[in-house]
């Protein structure tokens, strides 16, 4: 019997035709909808009188467009508000769980699904939104899709899909003090580029992705699409079955004893073969931030900016020298000490409970450096409500800074949380393309602790001297 990846056991057990020298259809478990890429997929099923095949496997919330601060009022922006609307009547018109604005339950996508107990090993799930690989953490195929296959999948449950190839990326050893999930994976990207993973699922091992937490094996799955690649998983294993079990909709009981027994059969055999393999030692990472236009563009704090002379092609050299100009950075210059005006806690990637204790941490007894605006944004309703339980809330107001409310805030620039022109802004987001924060905007992403240690300095520092 053929040795089998993790990825091809469940990609196997989902497959309901093959098509010869084509896709292959594959059945979708859950898909998970928001108000950006939805309403045109609901008027596509409209004008073809195509009911939604299975309404119950469809979670929506409200979370891209959505204001972060006095969410019981109206929302004031035109189109934001326009999108939630229609979010709310196409779920009512076609029978789907929707945790709106303001739903107990409501939150970022792609941490409503885990913390609930929606996402469970050997699934498969969809989301429009490219950072749904986060729920390849819990050993599950997960990716973004596009809004004509949105459409698909409500239609079905059935989805068309090439086979990618895959990839595994192996990390062993013990990780450096205040070396974070975040660094990890800007440490991956950096070396395999925002292209290394095109065309590949990746599987994430080693002994030291298996000391990981789920919240920070969800950081390493939620960048895979920033290497290019389709999606990432872990093997699920005991830390897994601990953080599902109890869950809101996780199975209970005997289901779930029986749920355990069939999870532990989801590992990569021991002569499985991938199409290519890398190995790194967890040593070498050292506490990272990105310094240019795409996550890729990455470098240990302690380092200086790179000069064209450290890139072989023409692209490439000419990539940095576009990048610094967006920037305003200079090569070889160092990037610590470097002043900055915004600090953004929250996101898909770094918006957990989590990574807001790991904030706190550091925040704890200080104060907000004059010069930087810092919004704190919880990724969901239930992150919130922790948070404050915990007395996190107090630790920012003490510091002079307001915990907002759930949403994706200032990942991307599709609601009120813009960074303005011009602007320096440490994020634990996970794009720093050009805009994506508010037109010229300028990103560097970090870990949640480096964003905290900027937040009451003001500059770029070493958060390990916080620890």
């Amino acid at each position: 019997m053929s040795k089998k990846t993790l990825f091809d056991k469940i990609w196997e057990a989902h497959v309901v035709k093959e098509i010869p020298n084509g896709p292959s259809v594959l059945y979708i478990d859950r898909q998970f909808i928001h108000e950006v890429t939805s309403p045109q997929a609901f008027d596509g099923l409209r004008k073809r009188g195509v009911p939604v095949f299975r309404p119950k496997q469809t979670i929506a919330t409200a979370d891209h467009n959505t204001p972060t601060i006095n969410q019981h009022l109206p929302v004031k922006d035109e189109l934001s508000k326009n999108q939630l609307d229609k979010l709310t009547q196409n779920c009512n018109e076609f029978g789907i769980e929707l945790y709106a604005l303001g739903h107990p339950k409501n939150g970022v996508v792609h941490i409503i699904g885990p913390e609930l107990g929606i996402t469970l090993p050997g699934s498969t799930y969809v989301c429009g939104d490219s950072h749904t690989a986060t729920h390849g953490a819990f050993g599950s195929i997960a990716f973004g899709i596009g809004t004509s296959e949105v459409e698909m999948v409500l239609a079905t449950q059935c989805l068309m899909q090439n086979k990618p190839k895959r990839m595994r990326i192996n990390v062993n050893g013990k990780l450096n003090k205040g070396v974070t999930a975040k660094d990890i994976i800007l440490y991956l990207i950096s070396k395999l580029t925002t292209g290394g993973g095109t065309g590949y699922f990746i599987e994430y091992a080693g002994d030291t992705i298996r000391s990981l937490s789920m919240e920070e094996r969800m950081t390493i799955c939620n960048m895979s699409i920033e290497m290019g690649a389709r999606g990432g998983l872990i093997a699920p294993d005991e830390t897994t079955f601990e953080y599902i079990n109890g869950r809101e909709f996780a199975p209970k009981g005997e289901a779930f004893e029986k749920a355990v027994a069939y999870w532990k059969t989801l590992y990569t055999d021991d002569d499985a073969e991938f199409d290519k393999e890398y190995n790194f030692d967890a040593s070498d990472i050292d506490t990272m931030i990105t310094y240019g236009t795409n996550p890729g563009m990455g470098i240990k704090i302690t380092g200086k900016i790179p000069t064209v002379d450290d890139f072989e092609n023409d692209s490439e050299k000419n990539g940095l020298l576009k990048s610094l100009k967006y920037m305003d950075f200079h090569q070889s210059e160092p990037i610590m000490g470097r002043k900055i005006d915004y600090v953004f806690i929250g996101s898909c990637t770094n918006g957990r409970i989590e990574d807001l204790r790991a904030a706190a941490e550091i925040i704890k007894g200080r104060k907000k450096a004059d010069n930087v605006t810092v919004w704190i944004v919880p990724g969901s309703k239930m992150v919130e409500k922790q948070a404050i339980e915990e007395g996190l809330d107090k630790i920012f107001k003490e510091a002079g800074i307001e915990m907002r409310q759930p949403g994706c805030s200032a990942c991307l620039a599709m609601n009120d949380d813009k960074i303005p022109a011009g602007k320096y802004s440490v994020s634990t987001s996970n794009r720093n393309f050009e805009g994506r924060q508010g037109p010229g905007a300028r990103t560097l992403l970090a870990s949640p602790i480096l964003a905290a240690a900027a937040a009451v300095t003001g500059k770029i520092v070493d958060p390990k001297e916080f620890l």
